[in-house]
């Protein structure tokens, strides 16, 4: 049994598709298919059902990969002590960020780190902060930047910094008409409940953007029209700026341009609070605090 081997187990069941499995691991489809028919064979057991859809863990394959988990996130804690012994002369980080806030975040801040770390590797991982925080619980990351709160982990949390949430549309939209100018002039502000004439592009239910975006709706009692509900924020702000319709975007991620205008929903604005999370109760390497606190430094 090799480790790449319970790696392409645990993809395959974190994936649900061979396809998609196959993509993440960079291999060909049918060596993949190849792979697990063979792996299947030897152990005796069959760890997937195949369905139209895909494939999913049999009750042997989700023991299996349970332990292949804990088997990986043991033999990843060794390796980071074993770095750490190299005193930052070499090592690795995987680190999470959600795609759409990595865009803007992370260039800059592996920049500085490499400069300051050139041996240190720096592995990143996508996923919306629901889809993080299930990582570091499972032990598959080393470090993430996450939306708060967090439901499952509150202790391995540092604040890094606050990011309001805005509107961002064209300068010509007819939004315009109900944007008041800030107290200290720096934008303009919008109520919520003047919007509700307008259309909107809305990312999934499952994201930050989305779920905030939709409980403003509620608070303010408006149903806008929204044709396309499940666009990704990355899209979605792109399409804002059109004129295309409203939608909603990150300060972190606003894009400076002559003809977009970017929105704070109220006098004071939305505002959350994003962290620096950690697996819990592991070993943290140098690297990955070294990693932390260069973000801490540059965001």
């Amino acid at each position: 049994m090799q480790l790449k081997e319970l790696q392409y187990i645990v993809t395959l069941a974190d994936e649900g598709s061979v396809s998609r499995a196959a993509d993440k691991l960079y291999m060909a489809q049918s060596s993949l298919s190849e792979f697990l028919r063979q792996y299947e064979a030897e152990l005796g057991v069959n760890l997937f059902v195949r369905t139209s859809r895909g494939i999913r863990p049999t009750a042997a394959g989700n023991l299996f990969v349970d332990n292949a988990r804990t088997i990986l996130m043991h033999y990843r804690l060794v390796q980071a002590q074993l770095d750490d012994m190299a005193d930052l002369k070499s090592g690795s980080v995987i680190f999470g960020i959600s795609s759409f806030r990595g865009r803007h975040m992370v260039p800059r801040l592996l920049k500085a780190f490499h400069e300051k770390y050139p041996r240190i590797q720096v592995k990143i991982v996508e996923g919306n902060s629901m889809a993080l925080e299930e990582m570091l619980v499972e032990g598959s990351l080393d470090l993430a930047i996450v939306a708060l709160p967090l439901t499952r982990l509150t202790q391995e949390t540092e604040f890094l910094k606050k990011d309001e949430i805005l509107l961002v549309t064209h300068k010509d939209h007819p939004v315009m008409e109900y944007a008041h100018p800030k107290k200290d002039g720096a934008g303009f502000w919008v109520d919520v409940r003047d919007t509700a004439d307008f259309e909107y592009i809305l990312s999934d239910y499952d994201t930050i953007l989305g779920k905030i975006g939709r409980e403003q709706f509620k608070k303010a009692r408006i149903n806008p029209p929204a044709y396309n509900t499940t666009i990704t924020a990355d899209l979605a702000a792109s399409m804002g700026r059109t004129g295309v319709g409203l939608a909603f975007t990150y300060r972190s991620c606003a894009q400076p341009h002559e003809d977009t205008v970017y929105l704070s929903l109220g006098e004071d604005g939305i505002w959350l609070e994003l962290a620096l999370a950690r697996p819990y109760a592991t070993y943290q390497s140098r690297a990955a605090r070294a990693l932390a606190e260069m973000a801490k430094e540059v965001l």
